[in-house]
């Protein structure tokens, strides 16, 4: 759950600004909107897969550019 806690002095609008910022970085309004609707359970493997694939691919990429570097 995304907290912002106001300190004396600070205006709404900055505090509505950090906790927008800090929803956005949790991924709140993606999992409201992914559970506001009927997933089916192949879409969801499919969806877990792609997400795997995606962080592997992305450490394949930086150990590539860190090998490189050497």
């Amino acid at each position: 759950m995304a907290k912002v806690v106001i300190e004396p002095g600070d205006s709404l609008e900055r505090a509505l600004r950090r906790f927008k910022r800090l929803c956005e970085k949790e991924g709140i309004r993606r999992d409201i909107k992914r559970s506001s609707y009927y997933e089916k359970p192949s879409e969801r493997r499919r969806r877990k897969i792609m997400k795997q694939l995606r962080q592997r691919l992305k450490l394949e990429r930086k150990a590539l550019k860190l090998k490189a570097s050497d």
